[in-house]
Parts: structure tokens; C-alpha cells; sequence
């Protein structure tokens, strides 16, 4: 009984005590074996994001080298910065950073208020059959194709037979506009065509996040007199912040694009110059044109960017917020 300890109510061993206290150090291998059902559940996640992901960006070489058909990615001459310096040195390249970014601005900085407004709504009605049925009606459209939308678009906008120029055929006009291909109205439809597809979807992380909310918080807040609007304010919005920052900064990655299926199926040469964007000038240059380095080093180009911009505005965010994603 000399070895024999009383810990925590219960007899133990000094060995016992001893493991407990300096347990042993396993190796790697020792772990993934004790643990291998959790691994082997998470191989298939793994294997998809090495291929998908991780094995692609070995292409990223073209960058940097001059692809040939009998060469491969990579036997051709290396070319250093030659296609980065082609690209800034053209004129019109700066024209499709510049419709990029202005999309891409309509994108992430005026649509964000919306998906946040009707998550506002939504949870203000307390019929549960009531807004079920709302939720579904909003975010159905993000499962119809931008090749199904862009679609109706062209047949609710055409000259003549559209149904916008039927009405106004009706109330006295012309009825023979071509909505699609006018500069001024191309941007106008990206926006409220993209919010109409999105707003749904986007809407249910920040409900999620708002039923997360303790229920305590507003009855506090009606004690002490405040309206519905105050507790939206002070209550709602604050309890939602964090959410709203994490996903205001992934979508940050994708500021130099501007979304390919949309803009690249509303193209058309009436509003050339205000739609050629990096993604459409990518595909046009690389997979039509067959200059694949060039196309590469422009690809390159962006996702450098975004990641820029999310480190910069993520250590911005966690300075003066305290949220981060890392």
C-alpha cells in the first residue's frame, strides 16, 4: 500500500500518477493510428482539394515560361516577367482592371447591405410556415444557371418582343430599346440581376446568426425602452457583427473578379467597353487567342491581389474590430 495515493477521491498508483502528469509524448504515426477512423473520413476532402486545388497551381509556371503544344508546361524557354510587363504595358489592360474593380465594387460593397436587410425582415416574421416559404421563394434563384437568367433577361428585354418593350409599346413608346446592348443599363442589370439570384442565399448565414442571438439581450433592451429599430441597432446589428466581417473579408479574395458566367454571357459588342473585364480578357486571350503564359500571368496577377487586399483589410479588421480570420 506504500505505492498507493489518494487523488481526486479516487486510489491511484504513483505509475498511474506519474502518466497522468508527464503523459507520454506519441509520435505522429501513433496518433493517425488511434485516430484513423476520423482520418480516413477526412481523406476524401484532402484528395479532392490536392487535385482540384493544390495539384493545379504546378501551372502556374506558364507565368514564367513560354508554353508550346510540343514542349508541355514545362520544357518551353523561361521568359522571366515578359507577360506581366505586356500586360501593364497595354492600354486598354487597364480599362479591364478598372471595369473589374467597379463591378466588383457593385459586387461586394453596395449588394452587402441587402442579404443583412432581408435576414432583418425574415426574422421579424414569426409565422415559422410563413417564413419557410419566404426562404425558398428567395433562394431558389441561386440554383438557376447565370445561362438560364442571362436567358430570360434577353427574352424579357428584347427590342419589340421583349415584355419591357411591350409595355411600353402599350403606354405610347417606341417599344424597340435593346436593353442588353445599351453601355448605361449594362451595369444597372449585373447589379439587380445578381441580387436577385444571390440576395436568398447570402441571406441565410446572417439569419443563422441573428437566431443565434440570446433572446435575454432584447428583452433587456424593451425594458429599458428601446423600439424595435433600437434593438435592431443596438442588439441585432452588434450581435451579427463578427459574422458579417469573416464573410466581408473571404469575399475580399475576389476583388480583381468580377464573376466570369454572368458578365461573360451579357457581353455583346454594344457594351464591349464597359463588360470586358479580367475574367472575360483572361478567356479571350488564353483559350481563343491560345496565349496561355499570358493568360496565366494575368490569373496570377489576380489571385495575388485578392490576397493582398485580405491580408491588409484581416489585420485592419482584427486592430480595430477584434475580428479576424486569423
Amino acid at each position: 500500500m506504500e505505492n498507493v495515493v489518494v487523488h481526486n477521491g479516487l486510489l491511484k498508483t504513483k505509475e498511474e500518477l506519474e502518466l497522468h502528469y508527464n503523459p507520454v509524448k506519441e509520435s505522429i504515426w501513433t496518433k493517425i493510428v488511434r485516430h484513423k477512423v476520423f482520418y480516413l473520413m477526412l481523406f476524401p476532402c484532402l484528395t479532392f482539394f490536392l487535385i482540384f486545388s493544390y495539384w493545379p497551381m504546378s501551372g502556374m509556371i506558364l507565368a514564367f515560361k513560354e508554353y508550346g503544344f510540343n514542349t508541355g508546361f514545362f520544357g518551353g524557354d523561361w521568359v522571366g516577367f515578359k507577360y506581366f510587363e505586356q500586360f501593364f504595358g497595354d492600354a486598354r489592360s487597364w480599362l479591364y482592371v478598372k471595369n473589374t474593380l467597379i463591378i466588383s465594387v457593385l459586387k461586394l460593397f453596395v449588394y452587402l447591405p441587402f442579404p443583412i436587410l432581408l435576414a432583418l425582415m425574415l426574422n421579424e416574421v414569426k409565422n415559422n410556415r410563413w417564413r419557410g416559404a419566404f426562404q425558398s421563394i428567395t433562394y431558389l434563384p441561386y440554383f438557376i444557371s447565370w445561362v438560364v437568367v442571362v436567358g430570360l433577361m434577353n427574352k424579357l428585354l428584347a427590342p419589340g418582343t421583349g415584355m419591357i418593350n411591350e409595355a411600353i409599346k402599350s403606354l405610347g413608346g417606341d417599344g424597340s430599346k435593346f436593353f442588353m446592348m445599351d453601355e448605361g443599363l449594362f451595369l444597372p442589370l449585373v447589379f439587380i440581376s445578381y441580387l436577385w439570384k444571390s440576395i436568398g442565399w447570402d441571406s441565410i448565414i446572417y439569419f443563422a446568426a441573428i437566431v443565434a442571438i440570446v433572446p435575454t439581450l432584447y428583452e433587456a433592451a424593451a425594458i429599458d425602452g428601446a423600439g424595435k429599430l433600437r434593438q435592431i441597432w443596438h442588439v441585432t446589428l452588434p450581435g451579427i457583427s463578427a459574422t458579417i466581417i469573416i464573410l466581408f473579408i473571404l469575399s475580399l479574395g475576389s476583388i480583381l473578379s468580377s464573376g466570369f458566367d454572368q458578365i461573360y454571357l451579357m457581353q455583346n459588342p454594344g457594351n464591349a467597353d464597359v463588360s470586358e473585364t479580367i475574367d472575360t480578357y483572361i478567356v479571350h486571350t488564353g483559350l481563343q487567342g491560345g496565349q496561355f503564359g499570358y493568360a496565366t500571368a494575368i490569373g496570377l496577377m489576380q489571385g495575388i491581389g485578392g490576397l493582398i487586399v485580405t491580408i491588409i483589410v484581416n489585420k485592419i479588421t482584427s486592430k480595430k474590430f477584434g475580428t479576424s480570420l486569423w
